[in-house]
């Protein structure tokens, strides 16, 4: 619960394999293949000022996720995107996540399901910021994580795969348990990867220092916030990073879409300063967000 409302009983509407339903009708069956074995995909998308920030790139990446888990979604991205407008529109709000999921249907229960529909919903609800807003500004609290995150010839690392986050809900529960905000997982190697549903970063002599997505998603937001930097003249260097080399940086932050850019304070006994690096990525990756003022456009 984001507000203290449940999300099986919201006002608004769903947009349902290409029509809307009331957001309490939105249902799938318990025996659904996607509930059983995790065939299924999902995106998170934020919108700003009305305009979703990067929806076809996210779109996109649904539809490539769904072909890993080999299963075609029965729109195109320009569909996927239309209708992500439209439910937007449809819920009245101009700053808002978006959640897109495709996943197999219910014809078929077993491990295989050739012959299972694909079907794909779409839900628009108000996601102010997904860590405390207090907490965010001293930087968040972090644990490590006992899970890792898996070798790629285990999983499809490169789909947002809802399978794949079993062990980052594991590992978010253990941290807050513990009363942290979120925890930092690695590799199956022991390299640092990423947080549990963010990319991570960690600043050193006026340079940035992130994993290689080589086993986890490279995210939309990281990309992002790596273009950014660089705008800056910040060098980033995408490299392995082991653990015991975590006393030795100066800042740490996360980013992601539903995580924007947050600042790290703390990861076990290692501790960040909130720096001047974090905090200009921060203002910079909010100014990239927004839409421009209609007149300005109108202008250029």
């Amino acid at each position: 619960m984001a507000d203290g409302q449940p999300f099986d009983s919201r006002d608004g509407e769903i947009w349902f394999d290409g029509a809307f339903v009331p957001w309490s009708d939105a249902k799938v069956h318990v025996l659904t293949h996607g509930l059983h074995y995790a065939s299924a995909v999902f995106e998170g998308e934020r919108a700003y000022g009305g305009v979703i920030f990067k929806m076809h790139e996210h779109n996109q990446r649904l539809v490539n996720s769904g072909k890993l888990l080999g299963f075609d979604i029965p729109f195109s991205v320009d569909e996927i995107d239309r209708a992500c407008e439209a439910t937007l529109a449809r819920q009245g709000f101009e700053d808002a996540y978006i959640r897109p999921i495709a996943w197999r249907g219910s014809e078929m229960m077993g491990v295989a399901a050739q012959s299972n529909t694909i079907h794909l919903a779409i839900a628009v609800w108000q996601w102010p910021s997904y860590f405390d807003p207090a907490e965010r500004l001293k930087g968040i609290r972090v644990d490590l994580a006992e899970w890792r995150r898996p070798d790629p010839r285990t999983a499809p690392s490169k789909a947002k795969a809802t399978g794949l986050y079993m062990i980052c809900t594991l590992s978010k529960h253990a941290a807050e348990r513990k009363g942290y905000a979120d925890a930092l997982m690695l590799d199956w190697r022991g390299q640092v990867a990423e947080c549990t549903g963010a990319n991570v970063f960690f600043v050193k002599d006026g340079a940035i220092h992130t994993p290689t997505p080589d086993c986890f998603l490279d995210g939309i937001t990281r990309r992002t916030v790596i273009g950014l930097a660089k705008a800056r003249g910040i060098e980033v260097i995408e490299r392995a990073i082991m653990p015991e080399e975590l006393d030795g940086f100066e800042e740490c932050f996360i980013c992601g879409t539903a995580a924007e850019v947050t600042p790290v304070s703390e990861i076990a006994q290692h501790r960040f300063a909130v720096g001047d690096i974090t905090k200009t990525l921060m203002n910079d990756y909010a100014a990239a967000v927004r839409p421009a003022p209609k007149a300005a456009v109108a202008a250029a």
